[in-house]
């Protein structure tokens, strides 16, 4: 009987699972489909409404991972099948090739400063606002910090020429470029399963009446965050075309709440994410003029209604009204709205508009669905048993889920969903183990 949990997703939410079941004393499998762990949250600058430092809160975890005798780390991987092995789980995990041998690689950045496609491939980690190699590590913190060769750009893959020489191979000191790696499949045997895959931002181009992918100074929050963090591709300062904006407007629910998407639920996080970047961009640009459009606020969080507050003391603009239409007139953007207060139509001028995204399913959420016999609830995330007695619990005995996969949450709401999905499944680590060595015990006796 194997004493072993399978966590698929190595975001805020998996980690902290994983992070709690090897210290109960259980192994631990942590699947990750990208790189690097660390999800979503690596992706933020600020974290609401403290405006704490995301990367010094996430990345000690990430280390702690990494570090963990109980915890196997598997990165760059899927889980591809599943099938119950009695009151157990076995798993096909793919693992993909990185045509960079690990064992070898220091992480120095010789093979990026090398490439042919240096700066000319979108970043997808700074939400497409900057541009990175074929070869690449996605953050400076990424664990493991390893490079990874991107499959669908690198030439050298997809046409199997690279001018002359493969320059990344030549420039890696430490021999560690192999584009001989072939993927891999490997077993794994577990006795429980935590489903940590999380979510995707909303795609801000399915409502093109706001011009988001028209207008290049119409950007979603996600682009906000990488423009305001100091790790990002303006190095902390808000430009664009490299011009501070002067007049800044902010658009609530886009994805959220609205029934021409489908999406009828609130996205739960939008509202102060808002707040804080109306702080941040009052705070790195103090004579802007910024307004936000908001349907409602909704500040249900412990601080959350006093940061609300001060944001408003510091004199950002609060409009209630549904955006109807953004448009460009001259040099300026023109948001247009209907003011719910009023009655009335309005209009603003605006040099940025920033679109307030909410949270949808990630593709693969139905994928994992399929391979785990799990159901999706009406707003298309993973079914719990019981949304208030049994909030991690599935239909299918063994598998929990933990974090965003369950539905949209704050950073608080998804450790502390994730924790419980920990003790969950620290719960039926203990009692299968016990009743293993009951079994064995009764064995012994019986043959002696």
């Amino acid at each position: 009987m194997p004493s072993s949990a399978l966590v698929i997703g190595g975001g805020i939410a998996g980690i902290q699972a994983a992070l709690d079941i090897a210290d109960a004393g259980f192994h631990v499998f942590l699947v990750e489909k990208e790189p690097s762990i660390g999800g979503r949250m690596s992706q933020l600058d600020k974290t609401f409404p403290t405006l704490d430092c995301s990367a010094c809160i996430l990345t000690p975890k990430m280390v702690d991972v990494s570090r963990h005798p109980d915890i196997e780390l598997l990165t760059y991987s899927e889980v591809i099948d599943v099938k119950r092995n009695g009151s157990s789980f076995r798993a096909i995990v793919r693992k993909k090739p990185r045509y960079v041998d690990i064992t070898k690689c220091t992480g120095c950045g010789s093979c990026a400063e090398a490439c042919r496609l240096r700066g000319r491939i979108a970043d997808t980690f700074n939400a497409g606002m900057g541009k990175r190699a074929a070869i690449y590590v996605p953050f400076p913190q990424a664990v493991p910090l390893k490079y990874t060769v991107d499959p669908t750009k690198c030439v050298f893959v997809t046409r199997g020429v690279c001018g002359k020489t493969q320059v990344c191979k030549e420039a890696c000191k430490a021999e560690a470029i192999d584009f001989s790696q072939k993927e891999e499949l490997v077993e794994v045997e577990a006795a429980a399963i935590v489903a940590a895959t999380g979510f995707d931002p909303f795609n801000a181009a399915l409502k093109p009446e706001l011009g988001y992918g028209v207008y290049p100074n119409v950007i979603t929050s996600l682009q906000f965050e990488r423009l305001s963090s100091a790790s990002g591709p303006t190095a902390g300062k808000i430009l664009l075309n490299g011009k501070e904006p002067e007049e800044i407007a902010f658009v609530q629910c886009v994805g959220s709440r609205d029934e021409t998407t489908g999406n009828l639920y609130c996205s739960r996080v939008c509202c102060m994410v808002t707040a804080k970047h109306a702080h941040l961009a009052k705070e790195k640009i103090h004579h802007a003029k910024v307004t936000v459009f908001y349907a409602d606020v909704r500040a249900f969080g412990k601080g959350f209604e006093e940061f609300y507050d001060r944001v408003r003391a510091e004199g950002v603009r609060y409009q209630r009204g549904y955006v109807s239409e953004i448009y460009q007139r001259g040099d300026k953007l023109v948001v247009r709205a209907e003011d719910t207060l009023i009655g009335k139509p309005t209009e603003t001028s605006a040099d940025m508009v920033v679109l307030g995204i909410g949270l949808v399913p990630r593709p693969e959420t139905n994928q994992v669905a399929g391979l785990l016999g799990l159901e999706n609830s009406s707003d298309g995330f993973l079914a719990e048993a019981h949304p208030k007695m049994r909030p991690v619990d599935t239909a299918v005995d063994g598998v929990y889920l933990a974090g965003c996969v369950q539905g949209p949450k704050d950073i608080p709401d998804t450790v502390a969903h994730a924790k419980a999905a920990a003790a969950a499944t620290i719960v039926r680590l203990r009692q299968q183990t016990t009743d293993h060595r009951l079994q064995r015990t009764d064995v012994r006796v019986l043959t002696t």
